[in-house]
C-alpha cells in the first residue's frame, strides 16, 4: 500500500531551519500504514531536509559548518550564468538532499529520543514550499 501527503510551509530563505516532524507524524497516523518507510521530499534544488536534534546550539553549528563548506559569498558557477546569487544554495541542496526517509514501525517514525526530521530553506528569498510525505508499506 503507498499512501501520499502534503503540506505547506512558508519560510523565510537564507537558512530557515524548521522542525516538520509533528507534521509528518499526523500524516503517518492518517495513513494507516504500521510497517513500512516514510519518504518525505520538496521538489525544487535550493532547500535540504534531514534529521537532527532541533535545540539552537545544534541548529547554529549546522548552519555554521554548511557556510564554511559552501559559503555564501563564495565564487559560483552558477551566478555567473543567472546572476540570482543563490549558486550557494543548490550546492548545500546537493549536499544534505532534498528528500530524507524513515522506517514506520508500529505506526510511529523511528526516531531517536532527540532526533527531529527539519526542513532548512537554503534559498535568498521567502516562499511557500510544499513537502511531501509518501508511506509505502503494510
Amino acid at each position: 500500500m503507498v499512501k501520499t501527503e502534503s503540506f505547506q510551509i512558508k519560510t523565510n530563505g537564507y537558512n530557515d531551519t524548521q522542525n516538520i516532524t509533528e507534521q509528518i507524524n499526523k500524516i503517518i497516523s492518517r495513513a494507516g500504514i504500521n510497517n513500512g518507510i516514510a519518504l518525505v521530499s520538496c521538489p525544487g534544488s535550493t532547500a535540504g531536509i534531514t534529521t537532527i536534534e532541533f535545540e539552537s546550539g545544534a541548529v547554529a553549528d549546522l548552519k555554521r559548518t554548511l557556510e564554511k563548506i559552501a559559503p555564501e559569498n563564495g565564487e559560483y558557477q552558477h551566478n555567473e550564468r543567472w546572476h540570482d546569487g543563490n549558486g550557494y544554495a543548490h550546492v548545500r541542496s546537493a549536499l544534505l538532499k532534498p528528500f530524507f526517509s524513515v522506517s514506520v514501525i508500529d505506526g510511529e517514525l523511528v526516531l531517536g529520543t532527540w532526533q527531529q526530521i527539519i526542513f532548512i530553506d537554503f534559498d535568498n528569498k521567502s516562499r511557500t514550499r510544499k513537502i511531501y510525505v509518501q508511506i509505502t508499506g503494510e
